[in-house]
């Protein structure tokens, strides 16, 4: 199972960035898939998740400006960045916790996409 992530780069504060991640391999279904930032020096934390169920959960300090959504044909999650802040620098992770076809239920991770809002 791999999970690819695009999308970051370089944006004005004020500015907007899509990311996109896409799971691919051994899957036989997908429970959640979120995404997770960790900035330097600091841990990191969930940014955004969206479960099968359709049930979504955001950070506070990223509600009413960042958008999770999923594409379950294509086992891509999403996340449209708006009015994007210095703070949100950072490197962006996604996570899926899936099924794969053997029947093992894990926790797989991307490899990051660094996000970084400067003017």
């Amino acid at each position: 199972v791999q999970l690819q992530a695009s999308g970051g780069g370089l944006v004005q504060p004020g500015g907007s960035l899509r990311l996109s991640c896409a799971a691919s391999g051994s899957i036989r279904a997908i429970n959640s898939m979120a995404w997770y930032r960790q900035a330097p020096g600091k841990q990191r934390e969930l940014v955004a998740q969206a479960t099968s169920g359709a049930i979504t959960n955001y950070a506070d300090s990223v509600k009413g400006r960042f958008t999770i959504s999923r594409d379950g044909t294509k086992n891509t999650v999403y996340l449209q960045m708006t009015s994007l802040k210095p703070e949100d620098t950072a490197v962006y992770y996604c996570n899926a916790d899936l099924w794969t076809v053997r029947g093992q239920y894990s926790g797989y991770w991307g490899q990051g996409t660094l996000v970084t809002v400067s003017s």
